[in-house]
């Protein structure tokens, strides 16, 4: 958007994609608020993914960080668990840990951001043990939502009712 401003160039379509991408994040929040009761005010919640994608390290313009904000500022605590990274300097209030299960502990929402395989295989049952209430919102829509919910959580995906 810079460079087409520099130049003179108005770039709706672009404009309209970066709008569309912003709601998109809006609403992976407004889903965690739901499952946490509508208020996110001091609730803790597990993110599991951090990276942009899958097998990288790379948390650059990762999309992750962008719901994590939003959460953040309707005053979420939040801990979170991905495979390659380890630190979010961009983001200090977020505690990183090296651990799913330690990032689920005590959590009223468990978010999935990243689409990692190793998130499917994770037993769930020790996940739902660890949380305070068992809610998912699976932004990725990786885990297998009949199996979750039938291990007592409450599942929301994207783009599925």
């Amino acid at each position: 958007m810079h460079i087409a401003e520099t130049a003179g160039y108005s770039f709706d379509l672009l404009r309209g994609v970066i709008l569309v991408n912003d709601e998109q994040f809006d609403r992976v929040a407004d889903k965690v608020r739901v499952a946490v009761g509508g208020d996110l005010d001091g609730a803790q919640v597990a993110v599991w993914g951090l990276t942009f994608k899958a097998r990288t390290d790379d948390v650059r313009d990762s999309p992750s960080l962008e719901v994590i904000s939003r959460l953040l500022g309707k005053g979420a605590k939040v801990r979170a668990f991905d495979p390659a990274c380890r630190a979010l300097p961009r983001l200090p209030e977020v505690e990183v840990v090296d651990d799913p299960y330690a990032a689920a502990e005590g959590a009223r929402a468990l978010v999935v951001l990243t689409e990692w395989d190793d998130f499917r295989w994770l037993d769930m049952d020790k996940v739902r043990d660890v949380m305070v209430t068992p809610n998912v919102v699976d932004a990725r829509n990786l885990l297998d939502r009949r199996a979750v919910q039938r291990r007592g959580f409450a599942y929301q995906g994207i783009g599925r009712s």
